[in-house]
């Protein structure tokens, strides 16, 4: 049995289409951690928001309003997808429900924008904070980011003792029958 994963903000039939097939797999990725920030961030509940390991990490809430308003600046400044105004990004009142829908409001716009982009668009140089990158390197950039931020997500849920939801493969909390997690050599060596 594949992976399932028990949310899925952005169904596949949504996801459009790259005209140019190279990038495709940049779409798909961004529609699918889009989805794996949805399902992490739906494993907190409202009261959760303040919560953080330390006095000098971010809280739950810090971190949800962190990704929503870099991937604002992100997409707007460093590749220049039209996005709404920053005053425009947070919902007035923020809990996680509110954040993890706007999260996906926000992204699917980006989708379609992204998929109509030829070649040349991403591999043009642009002004990334005070040096110059490809379109297609910042937009990597921006995934790897919104990753981080999620594996966070993830060690505070565990740290609270709650359940850590499937993004790459099977977790300490959800498996299915046919995960083969490489835990040893002879899984490694595998071809």
């Amino acid at each position: 049995m594949p992976l399932s994963y028990a949310f899925i903000a952005i169904p596949d039939h949504v996801i459009p289409v790259a005209s140019e097939p190279l990038v495709q797999h940049a779409i798909d990725t961004y529609a699918s951690e889009t989805n794996k920030v949805a399902s992490v961030w739906r494993e907190f509940r409202d009261d959760d928001l303040g919560f953080r390991p330390h006095e000098r990490a971010s809280t739950v809430g810090d971190i949800l309003k962190h990704q929503l308003l870099s991937e604002r600046r992100f997409f707007a400044e460093f590749l220049g997808v039209p996005e709404p105004a920053p005053t425009d990004v947070l919902p007035p009142t923020i809990t996680v429900r509110s954040a993890a829908d706007r999260l996906v409001e926000l992204a699917v716009p980006r989708l379609a924008f992204l998929a109509a982009r030829r070649a040349d668009w991403w591999i043009e140089r642009v002004a990334f904070f005070d040096v110059e990158r490809s379109r297609a390197w910042i937009f990597w950039r921006r995934v790897l980011h919104t990753a981080h931020h999620r594996t966070q997500l993830t060690v505070y849920l565990r740290m609270m003792g709650r359940p850590v939801p499937a993004t790459y493969g099977p977790t300490g909390d959800v498996t299915w029958e046919g995960a083969d997690a490489t835990h040893t050599v002879d899984a490694a060596g595998r071809k």
